[in-house]
């Protein structure tokens, strides 16, 4: 009886213990809870509604670009794109998807295997300018595709006649290096990028400012509410506005002049280095980028005529007669020659050891005036013989050759202005002379320029030593306040030419255009100045290359123009009556109609088959 008392007592005893145990472990329990649910209510409250909301981006329009008279040539329209969030995408979707967006099943692989490795939580572009039927097929879907959404984006409309191609660029998604280099400034995987032209120069600026929408979202990704009371929205802002230097209507008359041509045509604004047009021909339609582009369109894209090259800025070929003017100002700059003083040509220029470099006339003694005019190849010829290469790289640079132009355009070649350590370096040192480097007088031999830097230097003729920087945008505006921001364009450089030199080099530019090779193509009503050359192609069995440059009014400069039409023969036959067009088109506001225009480009045309009193290089 005893021992089954003790084992009672002792029952009762764990009965206790284990109680007392219980409550503590209810009490601590219960004071968690009271603590986590009164004190810390607020924290975690907080921390559960964070990890539930998920910034999305607003996409602004990006900026509108107009010409210089205000003409609207792009801007934007709304388009969809389809994003991927890898965490919440259930991958037995594929086929699904596939199906809707009508593509094959690897082409959403891939998109999901690119997103991931962006972001396994971010949303990432898989797809943009999603078609209208496409975006409501996969919206009919949603409640099946967990993770997929769509993205309000912008696309680029192009509204002039004019292509501008070269000029305005293109945009296309993001490379991997392109990301890697401007990450810091918000770009993420799928997002839009400049890639040429002034989309790429302007990039930060019409990007505009990304906005964000804050929604409430479940465990799966799927949203519960877009708009939150206590997380306002962050607007986008657009992004600014372009004002071009250029005039749209020149621009689209040298595109319809360029027509089955290839070549490069600059004009530019004499008094402010604006560039009023830049045409590279064979161009492209910058509308193809807005659309998804097939291996056909790529390809001819890449293609032999290689329509993505900017002739305007990149086709450096040797000036030919371009280049006499500037030989004139640097012979008598550095006392080569006097204004007055003649050098007599006698059909030809000695050249040592019984070679003779011919002049296709006998024009007997010339002054600088008379040898522009009649474009003699012996005073140019005998120029370079007297001249030292030091000199001639020097005043070449000066003129902008040789060199890139401080600009707003992001492709361009320096061209090529020997010196007497290219000639060491290709030939050896002593081992080169006049028969190398004289024919360079007239814009020949082993030297090259590009459309752009003749523009340039003949405005620089015009303006009588100013030499602007060629710039496409004129200024920038605030779309929000209208606020206008000029572009930053280098400061002018001087031309170190004595101020006298100039007129005598400008009289016989103008009679180069009313006695000689540009007769043909002159402005009804408008005085102008002008020089034609013929450059000799390289290759077997290849026309020549046509080249002029000139400007107008004569006694009140606006516009120079330099144009390029390869393999198209004598000068004055291709490129001075687009020239002279572009010119015409600019100072007057309209041109001839279609029958007068094509009068006045076949009589140049033939013009290149009537006897001149000028040379091979006219």
């Amino acid at each position: 009886m005893l021992q089954s008392d003790q084992a009672m007592e002792q029952n009762r005893t764990r009965a206790r213990v284990f109680s007392i145990i219980i409550l503590g472990i209810l009490l601590i329990l219960g004071g968690r809870l009271v603590h986590l649910q009164v004190i810390d209510a607020q924290k975690y409250t907080g921390t559960a509604k964070a990890q539930s909301i998920r910034p999305t981006r607003v996409i602004p329009p990006r900026g509108v670009i107009y010409d210089r008279n205000n003409i609207l040539m792009v801007d934007n329209e709304a388009s969809f794109t389809l994003t991927i969030t890898p965490r919440y995408f259930d991958t037995t979707q594929y086929n699904l998807l596939a199906s809707l967006m009508e593509v094959e099943t690897r082409v959403i692989r891939e998109a999901y295997s690119k997103a991931r490795a962006w972001s396994a939580t971010r949303p990432s572009a898989a797809f943009r300018e999603v078609p209208f039927d496409v975006f409501s097929r996969v919206q009919e879907n949603m409640h099946r595709l967990k993770g997929v959404e769509f993205e309000d984006a912008w696309k680029r409309r192009y509204h002039t006649e004019a292509h501008a191609a070269h000029a305005l660029g293109y945009i296309r998604e993001i490379n991997d290096r392109e990301l890697e280099r401007v990450r810091e400034d918000g770009y993420q995987q799928g997002d839009l990028f400049g890639k040429s032209g002034i989309e790429r120069t302007y990039e930060s600026f019409l990007r505009g400012e990304m906005g964000v929408d804050f929604r409430q979202v479940d465990l799966r990704g799927r949203i519960l509410k877009a708009e939150l009371a206590d997380q306002p929205d962050i607007p986008a802002e657009n992004g600014y506005d372009l004002v071009l230097a250029l005039d749209s209507k020149v621009q689209a008359l040298a595109e319809s002049l360029f027509v089955n041509k290839r070549g490069g045509a600059v004009a530019i604004d004499v008094n402010t280095g604006g560039l009023i047009a830049m045409v590279s021909m064979p161009d492209y339609d910058p509308e193809v980028f807005t659309q998804k582009l097939t291996p056909e369109v790529w390809s001819t894209l890449q293609g032999p005529s290689k329509p993505m090259l900017n002739r305007a800025t990149l086709n450096f070929m040797p000036p030919g007669s371009t280049w006499k003017p500037f030989m004139a100002l640097m012979g008598m700059q550095t006392g080569l020659v006097g204004p007055n003083e003649t050098i007599m040509c006698r059909g030809g220029h000695p050249l040592g050891r019984g070679r003779n470099l011919t002049c296709m006339d006998v024009h007997g003694p010339q002054d600088a005036e008379e040898a522009i005019r009649n474009s003699c190849n012996t005073y140019f010829f005998e120029l370079m013989y007297r001249a030292h290469l030091g000199q001639f790289k020097k005043y070449g640079t000066m003129f902008g050759f040789g060199v890139e132009a401080p600009t707003d355009i992001p492709e361009q070649s320096a061209g090529l202005i020997p010196d007497s350590a290219y000639f060491d370096n290709w030939q050896g040192k002593g081992k080169w002379g006049p028969g190398w480097t004289i024919s360079m007088g007239i814009g020949q031999g082993n030297m090259s320029v590009t459309p752009l830097q003749l523009a340039r230097y003949t405005a620089a003729i015009a303006n009588e030593g100013t030499l602007h920087s060629p710039h496409l945008v004129a200024y920038l505006r605030d779309p929000q306040t209208g606020e206008t921001i000029p572009s930053d364009v280098p400061l002018p450089e001087h031309v170190n030419i004595d101020p006298e030199y100039y007129p005598v080099v400008k009289a016989g530019m103008r009679r180069v255009m009313e006695e000689s090779t540009g007769r043909l193509s002159q402005i009804p009503g408008i005085p102008s100045a002008g020089k034609t050359g013929t450059a000799q192609a390289g290759g077997i069995n290849r026309e020549d290359d046509s080249l002029f440059i000139m400007f107008a009014p004569f006694d009140d400069p606006q516009i120079a123009v330099a144009v390029q039409c390869e393999n198209a023969g004598f000068g004055g036959s291709c490129a001075a009556p687009i020239a002279s067009l572009m010119a015409e088109q600019y100072l007057k506001g309209e041109i001839p109609d279609s029958y007068e225009k094509t009068l006045r480009m076949n009589r140049a045309l033939a013009a290149s088959s009537q006897p001149l009193p000028t040379a091979k290089s006219d």
